[in-house]
């Protein structure tokens, strides 16, 4: 028995003709009205306003740093003048070489043993920092055990209490211990300033990746170590990146603490700008060579976000649901 479809001669208002045109013939869709396209007037103006609002905020953060960048370029002579340029006309390096190659202050490091100190310390503080907030973290988000709650009120609470704070305390702690002036000493109490933010934040990553990613590799075979190690730790690198940033910045331009516990030629480059600075030749302050101290303290961070930024934001759980 055969069954016989009608097909309908028209589909909702638009002819089978109109669709499929002549026996031989191609039909082209009909063009839409192109002021049916446009955006309406006020959704224009809007956008408009808003974009020049974005120009205005971007250049008033970009402008401080184009200042540092020009003075440091600029000879001593121009930039103590009464009509400022915008522009360095005359373009100088030496207030670089004089930033590289002089002392902070008699009997103080220079630049180059400064940056390896807080290159130093920073790296260090990076690797301990990472290692024990992405173990704690995943302690906080996976198990549940006694005493978990308190643990995550104790992390809040150390991070509310400003380092100003404790710091007679840790400077006394550091003394007990024999620490003052050494770059462990430093170091413990810049990873102790920066780990309970770091575990904080790395709760929230690990607490977004579903556990059942792991339970099915599992199901396909993969051991416990490699269900985490081959699907849940790639997940987890822009969480590791993100809070990597906030560390390296934060035991980078670190002042305070630094200040305190290093003097001499152990200074950490923060400590030795403020030295540079407070050092003056000739009776003046040398502004050209403070700028471009300034800047090469600058260029490190620039070129460590570079690097991490692209891994920053992408891939949180790109191919989690894949299959």
């Amino acid at each position: 028995m055969s069954t016989q479809v009608s097909v309908p001669t028209q589909l909702s208002t638009v002819g089978v003709d109109d669709v499929l045109g002549e026996v031989g013939q191609a039909k082209t869709p009909k063009k839409r009205s192109i002021r049916a396209r446009r955006p309406s007037a006020k959704r224009t103006v809007y956008r408009t306003l808003l974009n020049i609002a974005a120009a205005i905020v971007f250049g008033l953060s970009v402008f401080p740093v184009y200042w540092m960048v020009n003075m440091s370029l600029t000879p001593n002579s121009e930039i103590v003048s009464r009509d400022p340029s915008f522009f360095p006309f005359h373009l100088t390096l030496q207030n670089y070489v004089t930033a590289w190659t002089r002392e902070a202050a008699p009997g103080q490091t220079d630049f180059p043993h400064a940056l390896m100190t807080s290159i130093t310390v920073t790296a260090g503080v990076l690797i301990v920092t990472l290692l024990f907030a992405f173990l704690a973290s995943i302690a906080v988000a996976r198990f549940h055990f006694k005493g978990r709650r308190g643990f995550i009120i104790s992390v809040l609470i150390v991070q509310m209490i400003p380092g100003e704070a404790m710091m007679f305390t840790i400077y006394g702690m550091i003394d007990d211990w024999r620490l003052m002036n050494t770059l462990l000493g430093l170091g413990i109490v810049y990873v102790a300033s920066v780990i309970p933010f770091t575990i904080w934040t790395l709760r929230g990553f690990v607490a977004g990746v579903p556990a059942d990613l792991e339970e099915a590799a599992m199901i396909d075979g993969c051991t416990k170590s490699q269900a985490f190690w081959k699907v849940t730790f790639p997940l987890l690198a822009p969480g590791l990146i993100s809070t990597g940033i906030f560390a390296f910045i934060q035991s980078w331009n670190e002042f305070t603490m630094a200040l305190l516990l290093m003097k001499g030629y152990n200074l950490p480059l923060m400590p030795w700008l403020n030295a540079f600075q407070s050092s003056s030749v000739g009776g003046s302050v040398d502004w050209g060579a403070v700028m471009a101290g300034s800047t090469l303290i600058a260029i490190p961070v620039v070129i460590f976000f570079l690097i991490v930024q692209g891994r920053m934001t992408g891939g949180l759980v790109a191919g989690a649901v894949k299959g």
